[in-house]
C-alpha cells in the first residue's frame, strides 16, 4: 500500500485545515482541551455544521451520504481532525446503528432514522451489556414477547453509556429461550419515551456522568422497530461490532497525545535533567510509536476494505486490541510524566465558569481521572480476551 501524499492528497489536506480553522467554534475547542466529556449542545452544534458540508459520515455509502472519499482521504481527514482537537462524533448513531440501518433495514426504517442520524436531531445508544452478560453477550436475558403487533420487554440493560441524553436504544433481547443461545436474539429499535423505560444514572470514580442502567418494564415496541428477521439479530450485532471496533483504534488521536506526552516531557525534569531526554522514558515512549505505526498501516487497510463496500469483519479485533492498548499506555506515560501534579483532581475544572487556579500546570488537569476511565476501554466494545478467542478462531482457525 502507497502511503505517499499525492497532489491531491495535498490539496484535499488543505481543504480540510482550511473548514476546520474557518468553521470550528473556539468555545468547543476549549470545551475538548478541558475534557473528553463534551456537552451535548456543542455536539449538536458541531456535527451539524459537518453535516451541513456533507462531512459528517465518511464511511457510509454514497447513496445514504456518505462522502466517496478514498480510504487515504479518510486518514487525512482523521489526521487533521484530531490534530485540531476537534470533538469525538457521537458514535452510536453514525459509527454503529446507522450502518445496521442503511444495510438491513427497510425502507421505512432508513427513511425515518438515517437522516435524523446524518443531521444529529436524534442522539442514539446502544442496549447490549447486562448484569451478568457483558463479555458473554450471547447470554443475555431482556426479554421480548410478541403481542399483536408490538413486542412486550422486560428487562434490564447496565453501563449503558449516554441513555440519559439519548432519544432511542438500539437494543438485543431474547426473542427465542429454546434454540442455541446466539439464535434467539432479536434487533429492536427503542424510542427511550415509551412507556415503561427508565434510565438510572450510574456516577463514575470521577464523579460524572456517562453511564447509566436502562430499565424496561412491559414496554411496548411496534414490531416495525425490529431490525429484519426475528431471531437473527446476533448477525446484525456483529457486523455493528466489526464497525464499532473498526472505529475504535482512533491512530490520530493516539499521535495527538503522543505530541502531547512530548509537549509535556521537556516541561519536566527526572533527577535534574529534561525528562523528555532520559533514556528508559524514551524508550518507553517509542515503543508506543512503533506500534501506533504497524496500527495505521493495519488501519488503512481496513477502511479500504470498508470503501470496496465489505465488511470490517474478524480482522477489526486487532484494532480493537492494538488500539484500546495503545491508549491504556499513553495513559500511563502521561501520568507517569506528571509525577505528583498527576493526583490532584476537582470536577471545578471542568466548568467553563471556573475560575479556581489548577493544582500543578495547566497541562495536569484531568489526566488521572482520564487514565482511570480509560481503563475500561479494553472492555468496552467486547474484552480484548474475547478478541483474542475472535482471532484465533475465525483467523487463525485454531
Amino acid at each position: 500500500m502507497d502511503l505517499s501524499y499525492t497532489k491531491d492528497d495535498l490539496a484535499f489536506r488543505d481543504e480540510v485545515q482550511s473548514f476546520i480553522g474557518d468553521k470550528f467554534p473556539p468555545e468547543i475547542r476549549a470545551a475538548v482541551q478541558r475534557s473528553s466529556y463534551v456537552p451535548k449542545e456543542h455536539m449538536v452544534r458541531w456535527q451539524k455544521l459537518l453535516h451541513d458540508r456533507g462531512w459528517i459520515a465518511p464511511n457510509w455509502p454514497v447513496e445514504y451520504g456518505g462522502t466517496g472519499w478514498t480510504p487515504m482521504q479518510k486518514h487525512i481527514y482523521a489526521e487533521e481532525y484530531q490534530a485540531a482537537d476537534c470533538p469525538k462524533i457521537s458514535s452510536f448513531g453514525i459509527t454503529m446503528v446507522g450502518p445496521v440501518i442503511y444495510t438491513y433495514g427497510t425502507e421505512a426504517q432508513k427513511k425515518q432514522h438515517l437522516p435524523s442520524i446524518l443531521n444529529s436531531d436524534v442522539f442514539w445508544c446502544q442496549g447490549y451489556s447486562e448484569p451478568g452478560s457483558g463479555s458473554d453477550l450471547a447470554s443475555l436475558q431482556t426479554k421480548a414477547v410478541l403481542d399483536g403487533d408490538h413486542y412486550v420487554v422486560n428487562g434490564q440493560k447496565i453501563w449503558t453509556s449516554q441513555a440519559h441524553r439519548a432519544d432511542w436504544i438500539f437494543c438485543l433481547v431474547r426473542t427465542n429461550s429454546d434454540v442455541k443461545k446466539q439464535e434467539g436474539i432479536t434487533f429492536l429499535l427503542i424510542d427511550m419515551k415509551t412507556e415503561g423505560v427508565t434510565v438510572k444514572p450510574i456516577i463514575s470514580m470521577d464523579g460524572r456522568h456517562y453511564l447509566n442502567e436502562v430499565f424496561f418494564d412491559d414496554a411496548r415496541v411496534p414490531v416495525s422497530n425490529r431490525i429484519a428477521e426475528e431471531n437473527k439479530g446476533w448477525t446484525y450485532a456483529k457486523y455493528l461490532l466489526g464497525h464499532e471496533r473498526a472505529g475504535i483504534a482512533q491512530v490520530a488521536k493516539h499521535k495527538r497525545t503522543i505530541e502531547r506526552v512530548r509537549e509535556i516531557a521537556a516541561q519536566e525534569s527526572a533527577d535534574g535533567a529534561v525528562l523528555l531526554d532520559d533514556p528508559a522514558f524514551k524508550a518507553r515512549l517509542m515503543n508506543v510509536e512503533v506500534s501506533l505505526r504497524a496500527l495505521e498501516i493495519t488501519n488503512l487497510r481496513m477502511q479500504a476494505n470498508i470503501s470496496a463496500g465489505k465488511s470490517p469483519g474478524d480482522g477489526s479485533s486487532t484494532l480493537k486490541i492494538s488500539g484500546t492498548q495503545i491508549e491504556q499506555e499513553l495513559n500511563e506515560i502521561l501520568v507517569q510524566a506528571l509525577g505528583y501534579y498527576g493526583l490532584p483532581y476537582s470536577m471545578e475544572q471542568f466548568k467553563p465558569d471556573s475560575n479556581e487556579p489548577p493544582i500543578g500546570p495547566d497541562y495536569a488537569t484531568g489526566l488521572m481521572a482520564d487514565r482511570l476511565l480509560r481503563r475500561a476501554a479494553s472492555i468496552y466494545g467486547g474484552s480484548n480476551e474475547i478478541q483474542k478467542n475472535i482471532i484465533a478462531k475465525r483467523i487463525l482457525g485454531l
